[in-house]
């Protein structure tokens, strides 16, 4: 039963609202509203469609009728006296020709050319580029796309309220977010814990435990990787722990500042970039679950922490350069600078050079822990095991049905995987975290240790250390809300859809990661840029432009996502302005220009392994099992022919 519309409004003026009083019948009641309203959407842009809301004030109202626009039928439902219909601008297009029952109209629009949409993340990349400083480049990214909305929705003055809209809309709306929550509390607390574990002598026990076994050139080095290895839950806790535990040892038996600057800062990142518990992981789901949360087609029982694991097969960089280090400490070769490093190490005893160039000022930073505090591994071994217990039992918990997971259908690791992409990883890792704080503070205050007061001091001495990290991520969600608005993905599409072949699109993202973490210096900045960017633009692309199905396009995304997340790992390593080749210069009394120019090789030399072996092969459907025993090879290949001994390794 549709409605009639009884008698015309006085007039529909151009701001496309009836103006009048409209008389509408529905069955057998008659309702009288006063407003019949069409709002066009916040951003409307030329050639993409949008959706238009149609308001009546009558409440009452719950039903479905035509309207025509530009002579094309819709149906409209009305909820709460609210429907929507939709309409493509095209450019240049300023009014649309609307009937509603037997009135009609021209409805006015204002579309935003869609080659403005690629502006705001263009202008972060820029100005993070030029002024190596992400906080202001990502909010003149987010202010400049909502003034860009408010002044085609409003005129000049749509630009101040872009302004305002920045804070009151953009970030507002990214911290009120549920999942966006889960991850800001998640990663407090895992800073939190590693503060406390660090400061109750828990991580001096570590290292204690595993350097004890190093009595030679190459057991120290494999000892530091180890260590590398083994601190795997925050990429700042790991430089400055391992640097300064293992520097001793490593000045005793003639390795170079150099050589022990590249293994911990190699192993750092990496290592905080794979594990699936990390201080990293809460900014890489959040950023995940945002490019994929719209994405048309894929599938609902696929979770970000799903897409992240399945990543984890395409994570070339990472592994292979975990690999790498332990074939040169094994085989007792290098090559480059960091070959005439050692050998000065070996046979004069000049481990270090300093030299006044080096840009990065203050004392070596030390490990804060007391003297009188007892060294005891397992005051932070069982926070960590309740970390990862808890993880895996929260995954599990919230996951399992019983009925898929008796079912006769697929293998263990096909239940597995439903089960993962069931669970509530936003629960699972805030239960984790916070048991394994509230383990630390246990062990530590009842061994008397700390006192609780001063336990809890460290615990929120460890919020402080994220909180930049806490801003990152919500301009970071605030840019995505922009960009998504703005439907930078279609532009990119219709510009590089008929030109770009998708197989290239993981080996693209690598390098142009690589590029902007090398110019910013963090590795997170570059995950906000670009993980926006590329999630939508490669499923877009690859569904509408190069027809695939979802199960041809996943293993591209799964790629892209691997890809962005290596890139800047990789430009992380080469940058000498970034954070972690800064602190693995002081941790270690490194000179920080030596150590940025004798790592460059070796990280260049594996990403182009992992470019050509890895990412490139992946994606035109080389299996992984394949892709990294070949870049391993390779690899180990270059070491022999390029590498040379040093004396006494």
């Amino acid at each position: 039963m549709g409605l009639a519309f009884l008698f015309p409004p006085q007039s529909f003026a151009q701001d496309s609202e009836f103006q009048g009083y409209v008389q509408l019948k529905s069955g057998d009641q008659t309702f009288n509203s006063e407003t019949v309203k069409v709002t066009p959407p916040a951003a409307l842009l030329e050639g993409v469609e949008g959706n238009f809301t149609l308001e009546i004030t009558i409440k009452e109202i719950a039903e479905t009728f035509t309207v025509y626009v530009k002579g094309i039928p819709q149906e409209v439902t009305l909820t709460d006296g609210k429907g929507t219909f939709s309409y493509t601008p095209q450019p240049g297009e300023t009014e649309i020709p609307f009937t509603i029952g037997p009135y009609e109209t021209q409805i006015a629009i204002s579309p935003i050319p869609l080659w403005l949409s690629i502006v705001p993340p263009l202008l972060a990349i820029v100005l993070a580029l030029v002024f190596k400083e992400v906080f202001v480049s990502l909010f003149c990214g987010i202010f400049l796309g909502a003034g860009i909305i408010g002044f085609y929705a409003n005129g000049v003055m749509g630009i101040w309220e872009g302004f305002l809209e920045v804070i009151s809309t953009y970030l507002l709306e990214s911290l009120a977010d549920k999942d966006h929550a889960a991850i800001i509390m998640f990663s407090l607390l895992i800073g939190g814990m590693v503060s406390l574990i660090t400061q109750n002598g828990g991580m001096s026990g570590v290292v204690k435990r595993i350097s004890s076994k190093a009595n030679s050139t190459r057991s120290v080095q494999t000892s530091t990787w180890l260590l590398g290895i083994a601190i795997f839950f925050d990429d700042y806790a790991n430089t400055l722990v391992v640097g300064n535990a293992m520097r001793p040892l490593s000045d005793k038996y003639r390795i170079s500042r150099e050589k022990l600057s590249y293994i911990v800062d190699s192993t750092a990142a990496p290592v905080s970039a794979l594990a699936f518990i990390t201080t990293w992981i809460g900014a890489e789901l959040g950023y995940i679950q945002d490019g994929i949360g719209k994405l048309e087609g894929f599938p609902t029982e696929l979770s970000a922490y799903g897409v992240f694991l399945e990543s984890l097969a395409y994570a070339f960089y990472p592994i292979l350069t975990l690999v790498f280090i332990f074939m040169l400490i094994r085989t007792g070769r290098d090559f480059g600078p960091m070959y005439r490093a050692e050998l000065r190490a070996r046979e004069t005893g000049q481990v270090s050079i300093k030299d006044d160039h080096s840009p990065v000022p203050g004392e070596t930073p030390e490990i804060e822990v007391d003297p009188g505090i007892p060294q005891r591994a397992y005051n932070a071994l069982i926070p960590i095991g309740v970390l990862v217990l808890g993880v895996i039992i929260g995954l599990a918990t919230t996951g399992y049905d019983a009925e898929a997971w008796n079912t006769t259908e697929g293998g263990f690791f096909r239940k597995l995987s439903d089960l993962l992409g069931r669970a509530d990883s936003y629960k699972a890792l805030l239960w984790a975290s916070l048991s394994a704080v509230v383990a630390g503070i246990i062990l530590t205050v009842a061994q008397r240790i700390l006192h609780l007061k001063t336990a809890v001091e460290a615990v929120f001495d460890g919020f402080r250390t994220m909180m930049s990290t806490m801003v990152v991520l919500v301009l970071a969600w605030a840019l995505a809300a922009v960009t998504e608005n703005m439907h930078t993905a279609d532009y990119l599409t219709q510009v590089l859809g008929d030109q770009l072949n998708p197989f290239w699109v993981p080996a693209i993202t690598f390098v142009l990661a690589a590029g902007v973490a090398f110019a910013t210096g963090t590795s997170w900045g570059t995950m906000a840029i670009l993980y926006p960017l590329m999630i939508p633009f490669t499923w877009t692309l690859c569904l509408t432009h190069a027809g695939m199905t979802t199960p041809d396009a996943l293993p591209l995304l799964f790629n892209v996502v691997s890809a962005v997340l290596a890139g800047a790992v990789l430009g992380d390593h080469c940058s000498p302005i970034s954070d972690t080749t800064i602190l693995s210069s002081l941790a270690c009394d490194c000179d920080h220009i030596d150590h940025v120019r004798t790592q460059l090789p070796y990280a260049l030399t594996v990403g182009a392994v992992s470019i050509f072996a890895g990412t490139l092969p992946a994606a035109y459907g080389l299996s992984s099992w394949v892709c990294f025993p070949l870049g391993i090879a390779v690899l180990f290949g270059l070491i022999q022919v390029m590498g040379r001994k040093t004396e006494f390794s």
